[in-house]
């Protein structure tokens, strides 16, 4: 099916302000989600908050089962959280970590993620070990087999780097989490909205997001996806009235679905244009998102290739919306801030970001230019052009 572009174009009131091509960091929202979130906001503060609450229940709920088909989960799995990190974090620190215990990750592992492994082996004495990359960026998926023994206790890997566009392979490392029975945790922030998700196909026992990059959901809203068999495996390291019942004076009760992870205070609005955003990925289609996102990449990088002296950051030709590069003489933060005040919106994507794939590659500070379906031909050109004028200046 074809985009309806223009009703996109209109449904995006940014798109006449600014080039977005920040669309990692966070996406511009329709104005079906604005729409939701200001709705919401008007009914609390004409009938109170909790009142409010119970009058949206309906669609409260809605949320959840719009997020389990984003996912193809069930919504008893989902769980609304308040950003990606807190997802992530409570399904991470809610395993049973022992002292002797191996997690295995990527070498493009987020930041956030690589020091809670560290914090764990720190509190828990667990060892950290990364699975190899080959020379094309792609995992040594031979390799990760020769690693597994008894002590493996989790598997966890992000799915989209932050620094580049590469797709890690997270599905075949699905196949060996469930060959050897080991927990999988996907950090999916880059890819949920980006491209189709399907959490069986993935082979995930945890999957966490957040709304605001590719979903083009607000800020300050995520979700937490944990599969059936796992949940009463795992002990969320927070709990209160909503993710437990308090049964007597020694004792509590946690809930039996993924809601378990989730505790009682919630921004209602952002919950709601969360729900509008997942709504309207949905109804486009993601195999539509994901093939259009990647014409505008591919598009960019061919762009870019062509400028002397900028060099992109592609290793694998396993590639996504996430454009990355330099400009040997000229400071990312730099060429950012020139294009900002053109109305380009950049980001600088630096090496502490992730970590162990920098060194290995010796990358410094890199543009960042990540591109939606709500782009199109002549913003690349524009960018281009406002580019070169940047370096032109600077010379």
């Amino acid at each position: 099916m074809a985009l309806d572009k223009e009703k996109i174009y209109t449904d995006t009131p940014g798109k006449k302000n600014v080039i977005h091509f920040n669309n990692a960091g966070s996406s511009l929202m329709p104005r079906q989600v604005l729409d939701a979130q200001i709705a919401h906001l008007k009914l609390e503060a004409s009938i109170g908050g909790y009142e409010a609450m119970a009058h949206a229940k309906d669609k409260i709920d809605a949320v959840y089962a719009s997020i389990a088909k984003l996912v193809r989960a069930d919504p008893a799995e989902i769980a609304i959280v308040e950003n990606a990190t807190v997802g992530w974090a409570m399904a991470f620190y809610a395993i049973d970590f022992k002292s002797g215990d191996r997690i295995l990750t990527v070498e493009a592992e987020y930041v956030s993620n690589y020091i809670a492994y560290l914090h764990m082996a720190r509190d828990k004495g667990v060892s950290i070990e990364v699975i190899p990359s080959g020379e094309d960026g792609n995992l040594c998926l031979d390799i990760l087999e020769d690693m597994i023994d008894e002590n493996v206790k989790l598997i966890s890997a992000t799915h989209v780097p932050t620094n580049s566009g590469l797709v890690n392979t997270v599905a075949e490392l699905g196949k060996v989490a469930r060959k050897y029975n080991i927990l999988f945790l996907v950090d999916a922030c880059q890819s949920a909205g980006q491209m189709p998700l399907d959490v069986d196909e993935i082979g995930c026992d945890m999957l966490s997001a957040t709304s605001r990059k590719y979903l083009r959901g607000p800020r300050g809203i995520g979700f937490l996806y944990v599969r059936k068999s796992v949940i009463e495996k795992l002990h969320p390291p927070i709990v209160d009235l909503r993710s437990a019942v308090w049964k007597d004076a020694s004792s509590y009760k946690l809930s039996p679905d993924a809601r378990r992870f989730e505790n009682w205070e919630y921004n209602y609005a952002a919950m709601l244009g969360f729900g509008a955003a997942v709504d309207y990925a949905l109804e486009i289609g993601l195999e539509n998102i994901q093939a259009r996102i990647d014409e505008l990449a591919g598009l960019l990088r061919e762009k870019l290739q062509a400028i002397c002296g900028i060099k992109t950051h592609t290793i694998s030709e396993n590639q996504c919306g996430i454009v990355t590069f330099h400009m040997e003489g000229y400071e990312a933060a730099d060429i950012v801030q020139a294009l900002r005040e053109k109305h380009i919106n950049t980001s600088v994507s630096e090496p502490n970001s992730t970590l162990l794939d920098a060194n290995k590659n010796r990358l410094p500070n890199l543009v960042r230019a990540s591109v939606h379906y709500y782009n199109d031909e002549d913003e690349v050109s524009r960018f281009i052009d406002e580019l070169k004028n940047c370096i032109t200046v600077d010379e």
